[in-house]
């Protein structure tokens, strides 16, 4: 992806963010709030082109329930807990971007990377309901202990835009090329990791982005 496009997609999604909070219309619900958007990995490097765009969203919990329209949904689609996983008017606006997990159930981060993504753009969407930093040092922690280093998260991030405020001068030098960031081993071993961990953890890493095709999307609880 040209490094240009690749940041104009993550405008794009923090476009998105930024009109759900009070949407002028229902095409601009999201199925849950978000609270924060990182972009990290290659395109804080500013590398040109790069292979993927990573984004990280940091969602919140629905603050309100909706069982009955709940009932509705699962008997149209097929699909349980609309109206208290994900919002029911976000749903009734767009169905087709309603996704389920493997028991059926509506899932947030799949249905959040339909809305925001196309199937075929090399975007990988995390969704999480902690901060970055936070789910950095807990997949870190997890990691370390199962040797599971392919579920790492690259700690190389930029916030774009949080609770309610983006970060122009954020985006300004992500397209400046003015941020510097370690090399992903070196970025590990300041976390923790001894030397060779840290090697050991970025080819895992390297190895599982160049399996990746179009659109993926992965959702932890921390």
């Amino acid at each position: 992806m040209d490094r240009d496009a690749a940041l104009d997609r993550a405008a794009e999604i923090v476009d998105a963010v930024e009109r759900s909070p009070d949407p002028a219309s229902a095409d601009d619900r999201l199925p849950v709030p978000v609270r924060e958007v990182w972009v990290y990995g290659d395109v804080a490097l500013g590398l040109d082109p790069i292979d993927r765009l990573d984004v990280y969203v940091t969602k919140d919990l629905l603050m309100r329930g909706d069982a009955d329209r709940a009932a509705a949904f699962e008997e149209r689609y097929g699909v349980s807990g609309v109206g208290r996983t994900v919002d029911a008017d976000w749903a009734e606006a767009h169905p087709a971007h309603l996704r389920a997990n493997d028991n059926g159930h509506a899932a947030p981060e799949r249905c959040l990377a339909a809305h925001l993504v196309n199937d075929n753009e090399p975007i990988h969407l995390e969704v999480c309901n902690a901060s970055f930093s936070d789910n950095v040092t807990q997949r870190l922690k997890g990691a370390m202990a199962r040797e599971t280093y392919e579920e790492i998260l690259d700690p190389r991030g930029v916030c774009l835009y949080a609770d309610g405020r983006r970060d122009d001068e954020a985006m300004a030098k992500l397209r400046g090329g003015e941020l510097a960031f370690p090399t992903l081993s070196d970025a590990l071993e300041m976390l923790g990791l001894d030397e060779g961990a840290a090697a050991e953890a970025a080819d895992a890493l390297r190895e599982r982005r160049a399996e990746a095709t179009g659109r993926t999307v992965r959702g932890d609880v921390v």
